[in-house]
């Protein structure tokens, strides 16, 4: 498959995903299957990745970072999606790619100080709370709230369908700080550190893929967060989260390449070895074409994800680009995996194998980031 390295990758970004890809083979794949099983993934992975600092790409090395650009993001995604292990992808990458970086753009250097050296070594782990039961990709219409109190805010509302809810011990969130704010006006971030009266977690909700990624609602009674944990600027937190947004399409779409690449190797070793009438599958014309023609989209859509990594990198806007990845690489994505299924035949569909489990992991990508139609709509915009 298409191999991009040598053209888009420093001598540190090769290093990196080296690395990471020996860890994973040694430490991740022989123990994920059981976390699929638990449904949650145990501290001692977020220490351990924090220990080799995978967790810290683009934090400061004053804060124990790594200091890596968009590329090192995309060299992350992919390899947490190489491991075939959607769950593992989307908790580490909610930690790594989408909360703490609001706190490393956004916070003061007294917050950095206090939250970023032990998100970054994994010690605590972070969760990403913003969507709501009637907000979903409309982040302009979310009803939670936060009331001024002295030296606090008195936060009240729900968030719905978060990654991390019950592993996490530390989330950023948003809420509505003005209340005649209007649209995208008047929202504010907060650093919310779990527990204390007026904080709840719900039951862990089932899902049919992403197992290992807990995921639950987080419930604000009159909850008390210090006013030293609002990030940003008081009422502009919805344009704060925007910031966020190439970063967390990048991640996203680099880990189903990751995962399409990895079903395109499983699938070959199959179709190579599977007799079929008196030949194997691979020889049947039909199949080679079709397994080339995944190859040749994949390749494309990992072309676009490298060129708006390099670009972001040099500082350049990249809205576009990553609005058309989001729209279109996890489209293909279930595509692609929905065809390697069907060459693997029954065996495909069997629970507890790799193809199966990576065929059920694809379908939440289309719907975390925005959905493809708000994607496409985005584009447009820009057109």
């Amino acid at each position: 498959m298409l191999n991009l390295d040598s053209e888009y990758l420093a001598e540190e970004h090769r290093l990196f995903r080296e690395q990471l890809r020996k860890y994973i083979a040694s430490e991740i794949a022989p123990e994920a299957s059981a976390w699929e099983e638990a449904g949650i993934i145990p501290p001692h992975v977020y220490e351990r990745m924090g220990e080799l600092g995978f967790l810290g790409l683009g934090v400061p090395a004053e804060y124990g970072g790594a200091e890596l650009d968009a590329l090192g993001t995309v060299v992350f995604g992919e390899e947490l999606g190489r491991s075939g292990f959607g769950g593992l992808a989307a908790s580490i990458s909610d930690h790594a790619d989408m909360a703490l970086p609001v706190i490393v753009r956004s916070g003061t250097p007294e917050q950095k100080s206090r939250f970023i050296p032990d998100i970054a070594a994994g010690k605590r782990v972070m969760g990403f709370a913003v969507t709501e039961p009637g907000g979903g990709s409309d982040l302009t219409n979310l009803k939670s709230t936060a009331v001024r109190d002295g030296d606090d805010w008195i936060l009240n509302g729900q968030k719905t369908f978060i990654t991390n809810a019950i592993s996490a011990d530390v989330f950023i969130t948003i809420a509505r700080t003005d209340p005649n704010g209007k649209g995208a006006k008047g929202y504010s971030i907060f650093v919310v550190e779990k527990g204390g009266k007026g904080f709840s977690v719900g039951a862990k909700f089932e899902k049919t893929g992403w197992c290992s990624s807990d995921m639950s609602e987080l419930f604000f009674d009159d909850f008390r967060v210090p006013a030293a944990n609002l990030i940003g600027e008081e009422g502009r937190g919805f344009y704060g989260l925007m910031r966020g947004l190439e970063r967390e399409r990048l991640a996203l779409c680099s880990q189903c390449i990751g995962m399409m690449e990895r079903s395109i190797e499983i699938t070959l070793e199959h179709v190579k070895t599977r007799p079929a009438y008196g030949k194997t599958l691979w020889d049947l014309q039909s199949i080679r074409h079709e397994i080339a023609s995944h190859v040749s989209e994949i390749s494309a859509a990992k072309l676009l994800i490298y060129h708006a990594a390099a670009k972001k990198s040099r500082g350049f806007d990249v809205r576009m680009e990553t609005s058309m990845m989001k729209a279109t690489v996890p489209q293909t994505m279930k595509r692609v995996v929905d065809s390697c299924v069907q060459m693997h035949g029954a065996s495909g569909y069997m629970r507890g194998t790799e193809i199966e489990r990576i065929w059920r992991d694809t379908r939440p990508f289309s719907l975390g980031g925005g959905a493809a139609s708000v994607m496409l709509d985005e584009v447009a915009k820009l057109l």
